[in-house]
């Protein structure tokens, strides 16, 4: 009854829309996460996620859940994720496609799920690794664990926003590492981000990862944008 007191006072809304969601909405109402741009990547494994990572390392699988476009709601759900502390977004978009990808050959067959790491200058700067929401999300409809401590971003880096393909690449070129606690031998890894642009970030990652003996890596992200 509390609960239903303080919502009357504060409702909570949708972070795309901005609508009021019911009692058993979470983050995005039901409207939206029907109508929010999904690519359906995962049922074809020659999809342009696949292929922007082509000859950049050994990958299993990958795939992104939602188109990104400039001026859309899933921007609209990037931004506030991403800057405006609003976590559940990842929590609820990796929720919705961890029980799509739990029924997927090419992604129920990971062991863990590894976030993309923020350097410890941006971690405390945000407060918070917004991949690693995504990560949990995925996780609890996946039955998966989410290892965070095993790939570190040694070295600050500007933000990937405004650059080239090619300053994108160079801007993250050998920045990731794995810690010196890491245990992934024959561990199949779901490597997961917020939105692919370039695939520069993934490609460094995946590189790092590989290091280890006989890794498995798949890739997932929030979403995928064309042309940005």
């Amino acid at each position: 009854m509390l609960k239903d007191f303080f919502s009357l006072l504060f409702p909570s809304v949708c972070a795309a829309c901005g609508n009021t969601m019911t009692k058993n909405e979470y983050a995005i109402c039901t409207l939206c996460s029907y109508s929010l741009p999904k690519t359906n990547f995962h049922l074809n494994s020659n999809n342009p996620v696949a292929k922007s990572l082509y000859g950049r390392g050994t990958v299993e699988a990958a795939t992104a859940f939602l188109y990104f476009n400039k001026s859309g709601k899933v921007q609209n759900l990037m931004h506030q994720l991403k800057y405006k502390g609003n976590t559940a977004i990842g929590e609820e978009i990796g929720r919705q496609y961890g029980k799509i990808l739990a029924q997927h050959n090419g992604f129920n067959t990971v062991d863990c799920i590894v976030p993309v790491p923020l350097h410890r200058k941006k971690h405390q700067q945000r407060g918070y690794n917004q991949s690693a929401y995504f990560a949990k999300g995925l996780a609890a409809s996946m039955d998966k664990t989410v290892v965070s401590d095993t790939l570190c971003r040694k070295h600050y880096s500007d933000s990937q926003t405004n650059k080239t393909r090619m300053q994108r690449w160079e801007n993250v070129k050998d920045i990731f590492e794995l810690t010196p606690t890491a245990n992934l031998c024959h561990q199949h890894i779901l490597l997961v981000d917020d939105v692919l642009t370039t695939g520069a970030t993934l490609e460094a990652c995946i590189n790092a990862l590989q290091k280890e003996q006989n890794v498995k890596v798949s890739v997932a992200t929030m979403a995928y944008a064309a042309q940005l």
